[in-house]
Parts: C-alpha cells; sequence; structure tokens
C-alpha cells in the first residue's frame, strides 16, 4: 500500500532491483583492496585511510597508514525502476543524493551532514527526520559487499547463508569488515518540502506530540514525511514537520546570511526544495559553527561558502585536539578544565520528558537536538537492540561543559551514561565511551557479537568494538 505521492508504507517487503555485475573498476578496486589487506603483517594495526570522517573519538600516537579505499566512493547505479541505487561503502550521502535527486527519488534516511558515507552509516548507524516512518539506513539496504576481517569478500543478505553478518554489521564500526558496495531502497521525492515549526512549553508536551504524530502520521493537519524537533530549554522546544510539496509560494535560503537554527523559532513555517532540505543542518553543522565565529554577520560574509561545511568544522576541532589550544586558552584565561559532551542516545518516547529534565539539570547544554525514531523492521538489529514497534526519540547534544571543582574529565559523560540506561536507552558509538567492559557488552549482545567475531574475523586483525569504541585502540 502506498500514499498519494507513491511512498511505501512501513513494513514493506523491499523491491529487488534488476542487478547486473558490478562494474569492471570496482571489481579491480575490490581485488587491489584483498592484496593490500592480505598484505598487512599479522598482529598489525588495521584503518582506513579516508578523506572525512564523522567520528569524534580522537587518538593520541603515531598515525597508522590506512588501507586506500579511493576506489569505494561512487555510485554505481541508479534503478529508476525498481527504485534502487547501488554505491560504493565511501560514497558520501551527498554524492549519493545529488545521483538519486536526479531521477527523482532519494535515499529512504539521509544523514543530515554531506560527508558521512553510505557505508559510515550502516556499520554506525545514521539516523534523521525521516527515522520515524522509514527507520535507520541499514533498514533500506538489500544487501552488502563485504571485506571480511579474515580477508574474504562476501555478499550478505537478509536472505543467504550471510544473513547473520547482515543483520550483526550495524553498529559494528569496522570491526567485523568494511562495506565495499552497497544496494539500497530509494523512494520518490517532489521538488519542495513545506515546513512548520511548532512550539512546546513543557517535555512532557512535546514528547506527547512525537507519539501523536507516531500513531497518525501527521500533526494538527499537517502531513509528517519528516519529523525532528529543536530543544532551546525546558520551556522553548519546538518539532519541524516536514511535507513533501510540489508547490512552494517562496523559498527560504540557509546557505547564506541566514542560519537554520535560529530560523525554527519563526517564523513558523518554510519551503526549501529537496536538497537545500536535506542539507540545512550542514552549513551551520547544526548549531556548532558557533566557536569558530562563523554566525556572527562581518565573519560569515567575510568565510567563503563553499568552506562553511560540517567537515571543515571538524577539520579544525580535530587540529584544536591535536594542538591542545582551547586548553591552553582556557587555561591562560583562568577557567576551569572543560569536558567534550558529544554524543547521540535514543530514549524511549515515553521516558523522554525525563530525560531532557535530568540533561537540563545535570549538564544545562543547550540547544539538544531531538529525531524520532522506530524501526522499519519487526526483527532488531542485534548489535543496537532496539524494540521493534516502539517509538524513540534520539537527542544530539555536541559541545563542552565546564567540569565542576574536582571532576575529572568524563564526569558529564558517565552521568549521562547511566541515564540512559537506567531509562531504557541506547547510546550511539561514534564519540568518545566510559563504559566498563562487562556493562559494555551486556548493553551491546555479547555474546551475538564474539560469535560473528569468530566467524568473519577468527584471528583477530581487526580491533574488538570494545577496543575501538571504549579504549580506542587501532583507531
Amino acid at each position: 500500500m502506498t500514499d498519494v505521492t507513491g511512498r511505501s508504507d512501513r513494513g514493506t517487503v523491499p523491491r529487488r532491483p534488476a542487478r547486473a555485475d558490478l562494474p569492471p573498476a570496482h571489481r579491480a578496486a575490490v581485488a587491489r583492496l584483498q592484496r593490500a589487506y592480505a598484505a598487512i603483517p599479522p598482529g598489525s594495526p588495521v584503518r582506513l585511510a579516508k578523506r572525512t570522517s564523522n567520528l569524534f573519538r580522537f587518538t593520541g600516537g603515531s598515525p597508522v597508514a590506512g588501507l586506500d579505499v579511493s576506489g569505494f566512493g561512487r555510485v554505481l547505479r541508479v534503478d529508476p525502476a525498481s527504485a534502487t541505487a547501488v554505491a560504493g561503502g565511501m560514497t558520501t550521502y551527498e554524492d549519493l543524493a545529488d545521483a538519486t535527486l536526479a531521477h527523482g527519488l532519494m535515499p529512504l534516511v539521509v544523514p543530515q551532514l554531506k560527508t558521512i558515507t553510505l557505508g559510515g552509516a550502516v556499520t554506525g548507524l545514521g539516523i534523521e527526520s525521516t527515522s520515524l516512518r522509514s527507520g535507520m539506513p541499514h533498514e533500506s539496504v538489500i544487501e552488502m559487499e563485504i571485506l571480511t576481517g579474515d580477508g574474504r569478500v562476501v555478499t550478505a543478505s537478509d536472505g543467504n547463508e550471510h544473513r547473520a553478518l547482515y543483520r550483526g554489521f550495524p553498529n559494528s564500526y569496522g570491526t567485523l569488515g568494511y562495506a565495499l558496495s552497497l544496494t539500497i531502497e530509494l523512494e520518490p521525492v517532489t521538488p519542495y518540502v513545506h515546513l512548520r515549526h511548532f512550539r512546546f512549553d513543557t517535555p512532557e508536551a512535546c514528547m506527547d506530540a512525537v507519539a501523536e504524530i507516531a500513531r497518525d502520521g501527521s500533526y494538527r493537519g499537517h502531513r509528517a514525511d519528516f519529523t525532528d524537533g529543536t530543544a532551546f530549554g525546558l520551556g522553548e522546544m519546538y518539532l519541524s514537520i516536514g511535507a513533501f510539496s510540489d508547490v512552494a509560494p517562496w523559498l527560504s535560503d540557509y546557505t547564506r546570511d541566514r542560519i537554520y537554527y535560529r530560523s525554527i523559532r519563526g517564523p513558523k513555517e518554510d519551503f526549501l526544495t529537496i536538497r537545500d532540505y536535506l542539507w540545512r543542518w550542514d552549513t551551520d553543522w547544526f548549531w556548532c559553527s558557533r566557536p569558530f565565529g562563523v554566525q556572527h554577520p562581518l565573519i560569515r560574509r567575510a568565510w567563503p561558502r563553499r568552506y562553511r561545511r560540517s567537515d571543515t568544522y571538524r577539520r579544525l576541532v580535530a587540529l584544536d585536539r591535536r594542538y591542545g589550544l582551547s586548553a591552553a586558552l582556557n587555561a591562560g584565561r583562568r577557567r576551569p578544565p572543560h569536558e567534550d559532551v558529544i554524543q547521540d542516545v535514543e530514549i524511549p518516547v515515553e521516558r523522554g520528558a525525563e530525560f531532557l529534565r535530568f540533561f537540563a539539570a545535570e549538564v544545562g547544554m543547550s540547544p539538544v537536538w531531538m529525531c524520532p525514531l522506530r524501526l522499519r523492521s519487526e526483527r532488531p538489529w542485534p548489535l543496537y537492540p532496539l524494540q521493534p514497534g516502539r517509538v524513540y526519540v534520539n537527542f544530539g547534544f555536541w559541545g563542552t561543559v565546564p567540569l565542576p571543582p574536582g571532576a575529572p574529565d568524563g564526569h558529564y559523560n558517565r552521568l549521562i551514561e547511566r541515564r540512559v540506561t537506567d531509562l531504557g536507552g541506547h547510546k550511539g558509538l561514534y564519540s568518545t565511551s566510559f563504559y566498563s567492559e562487562e556493562e559494555f557488552w551486556a548493553l551491546y549482545n555479547g555474546p551475538e557479537y564474539f560469535q560473528l567475531k569468530r566467524e568473519y574475523d577468527g584471528g583477530g586483525r581487526l580491533a574488538s568494538l570494545y577496543e575501538k569504541c571504549v579504549t580506542c585502540d587501532n583507531g
């Protein structure tokens, strides 16, 4: 069953593409990568040589030479007839969306930063404003070609002999292998998105509205093709509800002087092109361009538009971490040390107000991003065991907080980890984590993970998930 725009209901069986062999250039890249991987001496660290990263685990020590994966950053095929695409694992969502939008299609979930890669969103989890109706990016993957830790190249799908790897690959963060190509579902789009912003004065009212949208697929008569939100404080929260539209009486532009997150407070509605909607957050990295002064009108006009991008800001953060510039500046000004609090967590919607009140009282950072989600699949994904059918809200918060006198680094992050667990939620692993090994494997399904590790990386060539995400071994 489809709605008037032709988009599929939750739970629709994926359409199989009319697949031909992948291009010779891709096959040659696979063979080169296999040879390079086999040539790495046993016991040596393994990592990928990538142009960009959206991880926030910064490790010290000497750099490790990475595997060249530049041959896997292309869209290999878009098939409008089956509404599918095949792309290399290192293809950015910016390139993927451009290729599919040219056919009036888009991936079912497009993470909000341009340089997030398709393989990264699948192995590390991704989320966006379609996640309430379409789940997470890995749920629209039909099959994956994976270089496993033991050096094999296998094709994993939900219906073949590698189905356990297919279902266990999400949230494995490159510790079972690397996605070389992925076949994904697409959905039709219209040229524009009609966006309305609804204000709420309490967390409880906001979470009740999320539950209503999940139930009805609309809010106050506005269809919810896209749903996310922003909390500026406990008394000022907004849900931004987007509907596909064939027409636009006017168009807003948040790539120049205007800043998207500030606009949420007024006016109450927008019309954006579908492409500008997908990347509405990227120009200012949500609100995180503030520390670089880019939101000051004079600096904004002088800062070249081509560098108003999330990857530019992330590189600046990496330089700051490497040389300790902010820490030295704070010390020179006799300011207390600050802790980085950069996390995304998923909380059941019925406990979301509790989390917001805890966060405001104990951490005090704002704004906070809110993105509702519900698994599309009727079965859980083993390494990130959200419950099928249950509505969650992703809360994203990214910045620094001054530490209380005498408190160690990690004080706030540990508080958040404990509270998320108490509320029945889960935390994404792209940033720092402080779990004990016992607690980590209880939360992220250690038994299933180690079974997959034995089958696809029996020699332990790749770091374990705990090493990669908590102790940060092998980068």
